[in-house]
């Protein structure tokens, strides 16, 4: 068994997990979902509030998802015990007096970009992440078919930080640096460098974006990844995309969902919509490739190289997260051994991470 977060299956982080599109729970009605080894009622009272809660009632552990809702509050199916938001039993038809232990684990919830998220604790220390550039501004939404991936949510997310696959892989004329910036249980990872001027392909892309390209990848407790793409080029605004996970048994889901600012009037509307066509685009033309590598992998972090130099920050930051009540293990101490990705992080272990050349990291990493 892994003795660390990152790819541990037997560890959930604190962190946002999405549930279900906000549509599909409509005033009145209960669902149950999987979702990090549990099962989860959630419901939406009278007052047009969600609730959610351990979705297996303390009497005889019937799903309160095949309930239905009273008020403000879920009824079980089976013998009508009903409990309110905080998880606490507030009426047994057959009987006045409410035992102790009659109640279940209540999560804070959240609506946000189209969907409903959950955080697995009573109390959420914080909001869903956002866009620093979208922040308090009217969105436009879009939401695409969730896709399947065989392995980790942790691994999939790795995805937009692998700056070799972006060339062996995706083709991509860009040669890329890393700067970096964590705050709490956020991280952000912004790839910037000139596009290469070697063949046809790098100098029309030269031509219609300009000399240079940046794209950044916000991190929130290792589920959710924000994508802002288009940085530091010409004609093109930025374009943003969300990429939500919610591991299931030993697969995950992905969410993807773009967003874009909404603009005044018809001509605004036209360009929301164009942009993110445009995201929609650029993701749908690299998620077919990189499907066939997260469909069959089995991840080692024991040969990184120094152009993998974002990989190991990303790890080391999964690492220093939250367990959550879900896990059903806790994690070990890191070993301290020369040759172990831990000690290979040391190089990666000051604060003050502006902008890092892998070629300046040989000696940290496999060197």
């Amino acid at each position: 068994m892994s003795s660390t977060i990152f790819n541990n299956p037997d560890i959930v982080a604190k962190g946002w997990y999405f549930v279900c599109a906000s549509q599909l729970l409509s005033i009145g009605s209960v669902k149950s979902f999987a979702l990090c080894g549990q099962r989860i009622a959630i419901f939406r009272g009278d007052d047009g509030q969600v609730r959610a809660l351990d979705a297996y009632c303390p009497h005889m552990g019937t799903d309160l998802g095949i309930g239905s809702v009273d008020g403000n509050q879920v009824r079980c199916f089976f013998h009508h015990w009903a409990f309110d938001g905080e998880g606490q039993c507030q009426d047994i038809p057959c009987q006045d007096h409410i035992p102790l232990g009659a109640q279940v684990q209540p999560y804070a919830t959240q609506e946000k970009y189209g969907f409903i998220w959950i955080y697995p604790d009573k109390v959420a220390p914080t909001t869903v992440a956002e866009f620093d550039e979208l922040k308090g501004q009217e969105l436009v939404v879009v939401v695409d078919k969730p896709l399947t991936r065989q392995c980790h949510h942790h691994i999939c997310m790795i995805n937009g930080i692998d700056v070799q696959h972006l060339q062996t892989v995706h083709h991509l004329p860009v040669d890329l640096e890393l700067s970096l910036q964590q705050q709490g249980e956020q991280i952000d990872f912004t790839l910037s460098g000139e596009l290469l001027n070697t063949n046809w392909r790098e100098r029309l892309a030269r031509a219609i974006l300009g000399p240079r390209y940046a794209y950044s990848m916000r991190y929130a407790h290792g589920c959710l990844g924000l994508l802002t793409m288009m940085q530091e080029v010409r004609w093109l605004p930025k374009l943003y995309m969300l990429y939500a996970y919610r591991p299931v048994g030993n697969t995950t889901v992905i969410q993807p969902i773009y967003v874009t600012q909404k603009r005044a009037g018809l001509l605004g509307a036209v360009m929301a919509h164009l942009l993110l066509w445009l995201t929609r685009l650029s993701y749908y033309a690299l998620r077919g490739e990189d499907g066939k590598i997260y469909d069959n992998i089995r991840f080692s972090t024991e040969r990184l190289l120094p152009v993998d130099a974002p990989i190991v920050h990303y790890v080391k930051y999964v690492n220093g997260l939250v367990p959550s009540r879900w896990s059903r293990s806790l994690p070990k101490p890191l070993p301290r051994e020369r040759g172990t990705l831990s000690a290979s992080s040391e190089s990666f272990e000051t604060e003050s991470l502006s902008v890092v050349s892998p070629a300046s990291l040989a000696e940290g990493i496999g060197g």
